[in-house]
């Protein structure tokens, strides 16, 4: 898209230049064509089209007739090119610049022109063409031509001939409009979807009578059972107003969603109960079974006086990504920005991405993945096929954001792609174009993603939280925790009156997951994907959680030992530490620590192994300052198996049998008198 200082100095160059022919005689003769020249010169700001527009349409019917009295009417020509270029008409742009030059070649000492029409063919896909442009005024001697005019040229080019070669070398892949569940008419655009991948959120652009551009209101659409997406319904009243709400991003299990809400003209009104900071601020609400709670500004320092949108919330719910106008009028522009999320559920002062992703023109439309360590986002500053194209980087072992890559044609064209969101799973990828053949505007699009730019695929896991005796459903909180560093993932809940939850999964890591509830023994569950059991597929897992002061037993499942030994695995405290937290939080509560192992192997020596593993299990609590007399231990050996031998013969497998041999190994805690 056109640089918009260049848009205004072409503009205003070619308006003072037809100006100043009137005073000194214009190029034509024929008074009739003058008047109507100077008609439409008058008549976009003073006449508005049906959304209250410029009327551009009218200026160049008038111009149209004007040339018809004169085809070599020099001015009619410069003003039509800019009446075509300013209504996004690229090729008819081209024709009367050209035509413009082939009248008067001397008219464009200064270059803007070349630029224009450099930029213009651009946008028509006729980078060659593009190129001869660029190249005349990187190779023209006039002093008319700026630096700053060279700098953006050089800049084009570079554009120009990676668009030639991304277009020779093509990925294979075949973006496909997602159907008129969710495109229409309007535009649509900025989707975000649930960890699960059936529910789809996005922004629409649906006209206005208060607001000549529009408005922009959320839509949501489900995947049918037989992958079609369902037709998209409004979000509720006090989500969309009859202001812009845009730029939505949905938490993992879609119960979360911050917004974009802007003021009107006074600057005071962003809907029903909304204040805000600045032109446009971020909002958050949250549902609750199946009601979306009124809108709350988001709280912390991310909104300000500034305008904030596109925000992008990391799988984890600590990490919000957004973009920010950062700059003075006239040289405004947009930045990517990261904000952290702290203990009391406020949002720390932002940080720019560095200079690598951020660049002095537009970045927009950020995306984190839910792997947390892949980036996508659109811009107008990076080398591409013009326009604004779609980036991805990555994130190194250190925290470091990689140089970003185009995603290369056809992902990107000549057009303005944007608002990337590639699905949990990485395979599929859906983005807003306005290229040929939609239903109208912009529409949302998926295709394959490629291998080289599909980040680290997510799965995710499902159930209810209940308790274990009435069956009540719980809110409870979950912790997803990387074994190996001890890094917090994921946190999150369960809904407060369904003790429904999905959570998350990023493969190739092994976690610990704990759930807890306050009054309850915390649960814990141990996931391994590196090596997952099933495959990558979605988990179905339900959590009943025992009522402290009622019996059973609750499994450590990730306290580890190493073969036929008891002493602990470093991977075991972080699983061990909870316990501890646990413990601290009910200073009255007793615990035994029993050890068990499989049936396999001489049963003496097993009784004695359990024994020595509780006991580890023990003494770290003992170190970590819990009272001698609220702990005991014991070991089972292998008199308490949770799976029989007998059910174990049955297995057809010996994957399925180790897996029940591993299950009845195990360290496990029971409240006690």
């Amino acid at each position: 898209m056109k640089n918009i200082l260049f848009l205004l100095i072409s503009t205003i160059i070619l308006f003072n230049s037809s100006c100043s022919t009137a005073q000194m005689g214009y190029s034509t003769k024929n008074k009739k064509a003058i008047k109507q020249y100077e008609e439409a010169k008058k008549l976009p700001n003073a006449q508005l089209d049906a959304y209250g527009r410029p009327d551009y349409a009218g200026g160049i019917d008038l111009l149209k007739k004007a040339l018809e009295r004169d085809p070599n009417f020099l001015e009619a020509h410069q003003l039509i090119g800019e009446f075509y270029r300013i209504s996004r008409d690229s090729e008819n742009a081209v024709i009367h610049f050209k035509k413009s030059l082939e009248i008067n070649p001397s008219a464009n000492l200064n270059g803007i022109l070349y630029f224009d029409l450099g930029e213009l063919q651009m946008q028509n896909g006729e980078y060659e063409d593009a190129v001869t442009y660029f190249d005349l005024i990187l190779n023209s001697r006039s002093r008319a031509i700026t630096e700053e005019l060279a700098w953006a040229a050089d800049k084009m080019k570079k554009n120009a001939l990676f668009s030639i070669d991304a277009k020779n070398n093509p990925a294979k892949i075949d973006p496909i409009n997602i159907g008129p569940g969710i495109n229409t008419e309007h535009p649509e655009y900025f989707p975000t979807i649930t960890v699960d991948g059936r529910t789809l959120l996005f922004t629409r652009l649906i006209p206005s009578r208060e607001n000549a551009r529009g408005q922009e209101d959320f839509y949501v659409s489900q995947l049918s059972e037989k992958n079609i997406w369902m037709k998209a319904v409004a979000m509720p009243q006090n989500i969309n107003t009859n202001l812009n709400e845009g730029a939505p991003t949905l938490s993992a299990d879609g119960r979360t969603l911050i917004f974009v809400a802007c003021s009107d003209e006074t600057g005071y009104y962003y809907g029903p109960n909304r204040e805000g900071m600045g032109s446009c601020d971020m909002f958050i609400t949250k549902r609750i079974g199946t009601q979306w709670m009124n809108p709350k500004n988001l709280p912390g320092e991310v909104n300000s006086g500034n305008w904030e949108s596109q925000p992008s919330l990391s799988a984890d719910g600590k990490s919000l990504y957004f973009v920010r106008r950062v700059g003075r009028q006239g040289t405004m522009r947009s930045d990517i920005f990261v904000s952290k999320k702290d203990s009391k559920g406020n949002w720390g002062r932002p940080t720019p991405l560095p200079a690598n992703i951020n660049t002095p023109y537009m970045e927009t439309s950020v995306l984190i993945h839910p792997d947390g360590r892949t980036l996508y986002f659109s811009s107008n500053g990076h080398t591409g096929l013009g326009g604004y194209d779609i980036y991805m980087s990555r994130m190194d072992a250190l925290g470091n954001w990689g140089d970003p890559i185009n995603l290369g044609y056809p992902i990107n064209t000549e057009n303005d792609e944007n608002s990337l969101l590639v699905g949990p799973d990485g395979e599929v990828a859906f983005f807003a174009s306005d290229r040929p053949g939609g239903y109208g505007g912009l529409d949302i699009y998926y295709f394959a993603m490629p291998e080289e730019f599909r980040p680290i695929k997510t799965t995710y896991f499902e159930g209810l939280v209940y308790d274990a005796t009435t069956k009540k459903p719980l809110g409870g909180r979950f912790e997803l925790i990387d074994l190996s560093t001890g890094e917090k993932v994921i946190e999150a809940e369960a809904d407060q009156l369904t003790g429904e939850f999905l959570v998350a999964l990023p493969t190739e890591r092994e976690y610990a997951l704990n759930v807890s509830f306050p009054g309850y023994s915390f649960f814990s569950k141990n996931f391994n994907m590196t090596e997952p059991e099933n495959g990558l597929e979605a988990l179905q897992m339900d959590v009943p959680l025992i009522p402290i002061g009622q019996g059973g037993s609750v499994t450590l499942a990730n306290v580890f030992f190493d073969l036929n030994k008891s002493t602990l695995r470093k991977e075991s405290f972080v699983e061990l530490n909870k316990l501890f937290e646990f413990l601290d939080e009910n200073k009255l509560t007793k615990i035994e620590i029993g050890g068990h192992t499989d049936t396999r192997g001489n049963a003496k020596d097993n009784q004695i192994l359990s024994e020595n593993r509780a006991r580890s299990v023990y003494e770290y609590l003992l170190e970590k300052g819990i009272d001698k007399s609220r702990l005991s231990y014991k070991g089972y050996g292998q008199t308490q198996p949770k799976i029989d031998d007998s059910e174990i013969a049955k297995m057809a497998s010996d994957k399925e049998k180790e897996a029940a041999h591993q299950t009845n190994r195990r360290t496990e805690y029971k409240i006690v008198p």
